[in-house]
């Protein structure tokens, strides 16, 4: 009988340790992965951010040529009559509508945002500045 309680403490013992090993391994794997994605997703933050900033640089650049552009023909349309001043006026409205959505932009990338965030209002700007391109064609 004692052999048999000797054996059992023994198989006991020996299983206690084993499921101790394997849940200290569990634990390093489980911290590692944890580890891993929180690296992982501020590296991918850090390269989506770098392209944000791109894409908002070049939005400023067509901004500005853009800007320009209505700056040549203001004085055209404000020597013509109220109709062409009004046309005039309602192009330009589009393009002051691009120039604040691009300054969102620029406060959500400053203000560190999430990254879905920042590229819906990229796209929003990207649409606004088409728009106030589109008027000024029209003009």
């Amino acid at each position: 009988m004692r052999k048999s309680r000797l054996s059992l403490f023994k198989s006991t013992s020996m299983l206690i340790s084993v499921v101790g090993i394997v849940m200290i391994i569990a634990t390093i794997i489980v911290v590692a992965y944890v580890g891993f994605s929180i690296v992982n997703e501020s590296i991918t933050d850090e390269i989506s951010s770098g392209n944000q900033y791109d894409d908002l640089a070049k939005l400023k650049s067509e901004y500005a040529d853009l800007q320009s552009k209505f700056d040549s023909v203001k004085s055209t349309y404000y020597a013509g009559g109220t109709d062409d001043v009004k046309k005039y006026n309602d192009a330009k409205l589009e393009l002051t509508r691009a120039g604040s959505a691009i300054d969102n932009v620029q406060s959500a990338l400053d203000a560190g945002k999430p990254s879905n965030d920042v590229d819906s209002r990229i796209t929003f700007a990207k649409e606004k500045l088409g728009a106030a391109r589109q008027a000024y064609e029209n003009l």
